[in-house]
């Protein structure tokens, strides 16, 4: 059974994406999913099943603790309810950037990050230099109950002189365009749980 986005927060996110290219919405999704896919990550992470995050891709790959410092695993289709309806969701979010802002968004990678308490990730863009695919980043937060003190913020460059900080709340989906916006994960006091991942577009390669 498919779980749909909170439909205000998904004309909103769009409409947010259209103007300004980033948006922050609270309760995106239902709270019964959101503590589900929080028990899955944190029963995963237990397991053993999530591996230290790499910086770089294909060949340039390299796990680097001192830029980034969380573990993940890649999310598939038919991974678990919860992740289904969590991709469910994320399709319909796909569909509607596709209608009405026209971007051509072909796929969704994601996976679930965990930052222990101290881990981090220094200030990033997350569209590679040699692959402009990665589009529009999503990341969706799992920490019920979090505390501004707690720290962990998703903190976004807008531009030069100004920075918008995105506590990791339960429910909160923070969205934005990939090549614009450089950003970090500050360090928290407190296991910090998402789902993080990139819509791509279609390649302009035509074989």
């Amino acid at each position: 059974m498919s779980t749909p986005p909170n439909l205000p927060s998904l004309q909103a996110l769009i409409d947010d994406l259209a103007v300004q290219g980033w948006s922050q919405q609270p309760a995106f999704l239902p709270q019964s999913l959101t503590a589900e896919l929080a028990q899955e990550c944190r029963s995963r992470a237990a397991a053993g099943e999530l591996a230290p995050a790499a910086i770089g891709r294909a060949a340039g790959q390299a796990i680097v603790e001192g830029i980034r410092g969380d573990r993940i695993l890649w999310i598939e289709g038919g991974q678990s309810a919860a992740c289904e309806q969590f991709l469910d969701a994320m399709e319909a979010l796909r569909q509607a950037l596709n209608r009405q802002l026209f971007l051509g968004l072909e796929e969704l990678e994601c996976h679930f990050a965990f930052y222990a308490p101290g881990a981090y990730y220094l200030r990033h863009f997350d569209r590679f230099r040699d692959d402009d695919l990665r589009t529009i980043t999503v990341v969706f937060y799992l920490n019920p109950d979090w505390l501004p003190e707690q720290g962990g913020a998703l903190r976004l460059y807008l531009d030069e002189s100004r920075s918008l900080d995105v506590l990791p709340e339960a429910g909160t989906l923070a969205c934005f365009v990939s090549a614009e916006f450089a950003h970090e994960v500050l360090p928290a006091s407190r296991d910090r749980l998402s789902l993080t991942g990139w819509f791509r577009r279609r390649s302009d390669n035509v074989l």
